[in-house]
């Protein structure tokens, strides 16, 4: 997952420190964000796109083969849903 956190910060003009400190986690755990080393939970990517006063969307964007494994992956549920539907008719 690619994200836009230190460009963000760098337009605010904080640090990893104090991002970490208004969002109520660790600057180790805004590092790893930023590095692509960690996902962050829900509540984590929003605190930090609200900080930031931007859409979830524009800070944090899936990487093309995790949309496609992601695709797939949906794919495949519904399949398995439809074709548990069918046996139920």
């Amino acid at each position: 997952m690619q994200n836009q956190i230190r460009v963000e910060r760098a337009r605010a003009k904080i640090t990893q420190a104090e991002l970490a400190n208004r969002v109520k986690v660790s600057r180790q755990t805004i590092h790893a964000i930023e590095n692509g080393k960690f996902i962050p939970s829900t509540v984590i990517a929003l605190k930090i796109a609200k900080f930031f006063d931007v859409n979830i969307e524009e800070l944090f964007q899936l990487e093309e083969q995790e949309e496609e494994k992601e695709e797939e992956e949906v794919k495949k549920e519904v399949k398995k849903e439809v074709k548990k539907e069918k046996e139920k008719v």
